[in-house]
């Protein structure tokens, strides 16, 4: 997923961690170099649903404007992290 917005800078990353955590789901999260946040996310298809729908308001201080289901992540096993992307 890509989320677009005012999403760095606002602890969005460590938020989408606990959330994710909270749904005990795997996978990742990342800051990308145009200002948007990336990740991917594995689990029940209900508490991946949920966390879409949590993605869209995000932490307090933070201005979503757009979230993008992008298809083609590898799934992921293990505790969800916070990751560091080089685009």
């Amino acid at each position: 997923m890509v989320i677009k917005g005012r999403v760095q800078g606002v602890s969005y990353r460590a938020w989408t961690k606990g959330k994710a955590r909270d749904l005990d789901l795997s996978g990742w999260v990342a800051n990308r170099s145009d200002g948007a946040v990336e990740a991917v996310f594995t689990g029940p298809v209900d508490n991946v649903d949920k966390m879409l729908a949590a993605l869209r308001s995000g932490p307090a201080l933070a201005s979503v404007e757009s979230v993008e289901v992008v298809g083609g992540g590898e799934p992921q096993s293990g505790p969800f992290r916070v990751e560091h992307l080089g685009r």
